[in-house]
């Protein structure tokens, strides 16, 4: 299966449209609520395989993207690394929870000239499925590790597809999935070429794994879906595909012991720069650990 090629996911894409500007502003009452209950329901995973690729004591790592910073914290304290640079267009929320050893910058992923050759982790999740050019993002972001260093990209992959049960669930999913490509360029239907685009970029190492966590009543995935339907709305509704109540029958179904349908998944993809780390005798915080 060959990659789509470099920009092909702009196509339909508004000149103007932005996560954060015409969908889901962090200036909007709640908005950091809706990201902690996704961080609730991934960085468990996410924090596992970060560790499991090696981050810890002494790691230099990069957070783009960060949110409300829960993963750059859980780095901090769970697996110990030196420091974490928290990159996001909007750093409220990470202002709001200051952390020794991480530092937020207010900086736009596609433009901001990181120095390259810095960072033993790079990690991005749920980042660049709003973003074009991903292949040369992708080529860019590999750039900026250290020898032996790590890019982890996570995103998310439709499961609502056309042989799926019909039901206002998963008819309110895929329009909302068309209604944030029509409005701010969101396309996921490239995801799953990650491991071919982290080759192509010359990493090695390269892996994949998917993770679906369960719809239940009243859990953080669950109301994740409920409060993501409330803010893109307008652009939901716009596509024409489903009225104001399939939304809600939507929003009752999935607060019912009748549910059985599968969210959206989280594939989550990594590779390693193919040089090898120079030894670690000597490097400077190679013990720190933060508290």
């Amino acid at each position: 299966m060959t990659p789509p090629e470099d920009g092909a996911a702009t196509r339909g894409t508004p000149d103007d449209g932005r996560y954060g500007q015409d969908v889901f502003p962090p200036g909007r009452t709640g908005e950091d609520d809706r990201i902690d209950l996704g961080a609730l329901t991934y960085d468990e995973a996410t924090l596992a395989r970060l560790t499991d690729l090696g981050a810890g004591p002494g790691w230099r790592c990069l957070d783009l993207g960060a949110g409300t910073g829960t993963v750059a914290r859980g780095l901090l304290h769970r697996a110990g690394v030196r420091s974490v640079l928290a990159v996001d267009r909007d750093v409220r929320f990470l202002a709001a929870r200051p952390t020794p050893g991480l530092t937020a910058l207010e900086a736009d992923v596609t433009d901001q000239a990181f120095a390259p050759g810095r960072f033993d982790l790079v990690h991005a999740r749920f980042v660049l499925m709003h973003l074009p050019g991903h292949e040369e993002l992708i080529r860019r972001l590999s750039g900026l590790l250290t020898p032996g260093g790590v890019l982890v990209l996570g995103d998310a992959i439709d499961l609502t597809t056309a042989t799926a049960p019909p039901n206002p669930y998963t008819r309110v999913m895929r329009a909302m999935w068309q209604g944030l490509r029509d409005t701010i360029g969101t396309d996921v239907s490239w995801v799953p070429h990650y491991p071919e685009l982290l080759r192509g970029a010359g990493l090695v190492s390269v892996g994949a794994e998917i993770h679906v966590p369960p719809l239940l009543p009243g859990s953080p995935i669950s109301r994740f879906w409920a409060e993501t339907w409330d803010r893109a709305r307008e652009a939901i509704l716009a596509t024409g595909e489903v009225d104001a109540g399939t939304i809600d029958e939507a929003k009752a179904y999935l607060d019912s012991p009748g549910c059985a349908a599968l969210s959206a998944g989280m594939i989550t993809a990594w590779g390693r720069d193919p040089q090898v780390p120079p030894p670690a005798v000597g490097r400077p915080g190679e013990a720190e650990v933060h508290e």
